[in-house]
């Protein structure tokens, strides 16, 4: 059973009016305080996240300084160096433009970061009011 509910149906509208605008008052102060909690969790686990990719970056450019030396020594007893070099450098820079647009796309896709199960609460709780108010009215 809500406040609401508890106060009786017998109140009349202004004084029906102050208890929702009270009730209003509680659950906007709750779903600020939920809009944060959520935000909090979505920035600890993206900065975790953020955090374990720093690293696998820095181990996966070891691993591809070790595979660029070796695909140049493997090349070189194929062409001269200086072109085994320019041809795998080529090949890194394709590489580089390919991730680069992919992951721009990516970022767009994503959108902002927003807190929507608390502003899917809002709204229900908008029409929860508007539902009071207009059942008080009558």
């Amino acid at each position: 059973m809500t406040q609401s509910q508890d106060r009786g149906d017998n109140d009349s509208l202004p004084q029906t009016l102050k208890h929702l605008a009270e009730d209003l008052g509680v659950l906007v102060r709750k779903d600020l305080e939920s809009a944060r909690a959520e935000m909090m969790e979505k920035v600890k686990t993206a900065g975790l996240g953020a955090g374990m990719l720093s690293g696998s970056a820095v181990t996966a450019m070891l691993t591809l300084f070790s595979l660029t030396a070796l695909a140049m020594v493997l090349l070189s007893a194929v062409v001269k160096l200086w072109i085994a070099v320019m041809l795998v450098t080529l090949f890194w820079a394709i590489v580089t433009g390919i991730l680069a647009l992919v992951g721009k796309q990516k970022i767009q896709d994503a959108g902002p970061p927003i807190p929507e199960e608390t502003i899917a609460k809002l709204k229900d709780d908008i029409e929860t009011a508007k539902r009071e108010v207009e059942s008080a009215r009558k």
